[in-house]
């Protein structure tokens, strides 16, 4: 006896609907580049009609940003979150360079890498890029700066002292495009930590890998 009780679907709301499609267009530019998201791509990945992610998308090129920085913003919350959660300067300042450090940070530095060289040519990518860019960098210098008035750091410029880490962080993520990054020395996978270190007149090895305790892993 067929069941009077209707199969009712549930009905996302706008805003869970734009935000899925964001999500999946961010895993699809981390995992196969920010060319492939397409409206096609993302209706695929979705499982739904590419009409869809036009009515919340009906320029590609607002899909393309939008998945570029809800990608970037995630890392950087993963990598140097807002909360401490009590961890010392210090403490958050290793971790960062231990997550930021091997094959799991690969997808993101290729990221960047990608939406870089894109940005030339798509205005809408090149604001979100300059936007991902001020938010690093002002996420760590508020960190280092705090690092200085707790005694923990040495340094007469905070800013100038982020901008030098990532300068050397961004020139690191370029060796993912060798696909050999496996092979590189040590020292040159810890140039980050390594300059870092100097910067801020800390001791070698004080932003090694495994150096940090104070913050629980993922």
């Amino acid at each position: 006896m067929p069941s009077s009780v209707p199969n009712k679907r549930i009905r996302k709301s706008p805003a869970a609907r734009r935000a899925e499609i964001v999500a999946a267009a961010a895993a699809v530019a981390l995992t196969e580049g920010l060319e492939c998201v397409t409206l096609r791509r993302i209706a695929e990945q979705l499982d739904v009609r590419p009409g869809l992610i036009s009515h919340y998308f009906p320029a590609v090129e607002d899909l393309v940003a939008e998945a570029y920085g809800d990608a970037a913003a995630s890392e950087l919350e993963r990598l140097l979150p807002a909360d401490r959660a009590g961890a010392t300067p210090t403490g958050c300042l290793a971790r960062f360079f231990a997550r930021a450090n091997g094959e799991t940070y690969d997808d993101i530095s290729r990221l960047w890498l990608n939406a870089r060289h894109l940005s030339r040519y798509r205005p809408t990518l090149r604001d979100r890029v300059a936007v991902q860019e001020a938010a690093w960098r002002d996420r760590l210098e508020t960190l280092i700066r705090e690092g200085v008035e707790q005694g923990e750091f040495r340094t007469d410029d905070s800013m100038m002292t982020a901008v030098h880490i990532l300068v050397v962080l961004d020139g690191l993520g370029m060796l993912v495009n060798s696909g050999d990054t496996g092979d590189d020395p040590p020292a040159i996978r810890r140039l980050p930590a390594t300059t870092a270190e100097r910067e801020l007149g800390l001791p070698e090895g004080t932003l090694s890998e495994g150096a940090w305790t104070d913050t629980a892993h993922d």
